[in-house]
């Protein structure tokens, strides 16, 4: 993982590791370098909503909970990031998985019942390995799947 590959079969990964700014939701965090990354394969409740031209904070249940696994995994914390086939969305947000050493915060937030699966052909590198962390939590009654 030294350096960027290139080879569609193989991760690309980045060359370096990124620091976190800040932490928007459980699946997006901007870096220092003020780039915003949406993790892949993932969705997390929203915290904010638009209103017109604006965005207003109205979180969706569990979103505040989804927030904060985020930030205990990666605010402030150097990250390195793998991409797959489509490396941004349409609003310019690197699409990525995004590693703390060797976890892989978006299979945790899984994992940990924050966030459900939501892969998007052609970016779906991790989609059975995603599923299986998201059936688990559930079985589990983790995070969002817990009793209220």
């Amino acid at each position: 993982m030294a350096g960027l590959l290139t080879h569609e079969s193989s991760p690309r990964v980045a060359p370096t590791e990124f620091v976190v700014r800040r932490v928007i939701d459980g699946d997006t965090i901007e870096l220092r370098d003020g780039r915003v990354v949406r993790y892949l394969g993932i969705d997390t409740p929203e915290v904010r909503r638009r209103v017109g031209e604006r965005w207003v904070v109205d979180p969706e249940p569990f979103a505040r909970a989804a927030t904060d696994a985020n930030r205990r995994l990666v605010e402030h914390q150097p990250v390195r990031l793998e991409y797959d086939v489509h490396p941004k969305d349409q609003y310019g947000r690197v699409l990525a998985y995004v590693y703390v050493g060797e976890r892989m915060v978006n299979e945790e937030l899984l994992a940990a019942g924050y966030a459900q699966l939501l892969t998007i052909p052609p970016n779906v590198r991790y989609v059975e390995r995603f599923r299986a962390a998201a059936n688990e939590a559930r079985r589990a009654r983790r995070g969002l799947w817990g009793t209220r």
